[in-house]
């Protein structure tokens, strides 16, 4: 018969009753290196922050570089300005040249009007002149073609058939005859020494006429 307690549980001591063996200590859990790291990482930039909050950050305006860099900004823009000015005094020089340009263009425009205008007034009197002369140099044709000087003429071919006067007053030496043509002066059909006054005489064809110091005659 066993020897038990109230719970039914071995009596220690009693044949029944043994020590429960040993149990091996559970192996102490293995650190994992990325969290290790992670924890390293954690503290350098609570660290850092400690520092950034607790210390003032230097002003960048006051170093070298940006005193460098604002120098060569202020240059830049000082030769910008410059060259903005420059060109607005070239821009006002190209402008005030260009007005002046067109306005010398509008005056050489109006000038050459003028001149054509005046060169086809030329032209119309130089027209004017020309027929003038042709007018006087036809009169002056036909007055020649029916003026006849002192010599024998005969009519129709020398001269043109008709009557005519003396331009002037003739001299007591002036001998006018009238021949048929072709008979060498032997076959007289009317002559006259007027002695003075403008004698007029008709001629026809087949006559020739002789005029002897009397100057010149002019068909009527």
């Amino acid at each position: 018969m066993l020897n038990t307690d109230d719970a039914g549980k071995p009596v220690p001591g009693s044949p029944e009753f043994s020590e429960p063996e040993a149990q091996p200590a559970a192996a102490a859990p293995k650190r994992s290196r990325k969290k290790g790291t992670l924890l390293a990482t954690a503290a350098v930039v609570l660290l850092a922050g400690g520092v950034a909050f607790g210390t003032v950050l230097p002003d960048p305006k006051t170093s070298e570089a940006y005193k460098a860099l604002a120098d060569e900004k202020g240059t830049v823009e000082i030769e910008r300005d410059a060259a903005l000015s420059s060109y607005a005094s070239v821009k006002g020089k190209y402008d005030s040249l260009q007005g002046g340009i067109t306005a010398r263009e509008s005056k050489v425009s109006a000038r050459e009007t003028e001149v054509g205008k005046a060169d086809a007034a030329v032209k119309t009197a130089e027209a004017a002149v020309k027929a003038r002369e042709e007018a006087v140099t036809g009169a002056e044709k036909a007055k020649a073609a029916n003026t006849v000087s002192d010599g024998t003429w005969t009519v129709g071919s020398d001269i043109e058939p008709g009557t005519y006067r003396a331009v002037a007053a003739v001299g007591s030496t002036c001998y006018w005859g009238i021949y048929r043509s072709g008979s060498n002066g032997g076959d007289i059909i009317e002559n006259d020494i007027p002695g003075g006054g403008r004698p007029v005489v008709t001629l026809s064809p087949g006559q020739d006429f002789n005029s002897t110091r009397c100057g010149k005659w002019e068909k009527q």
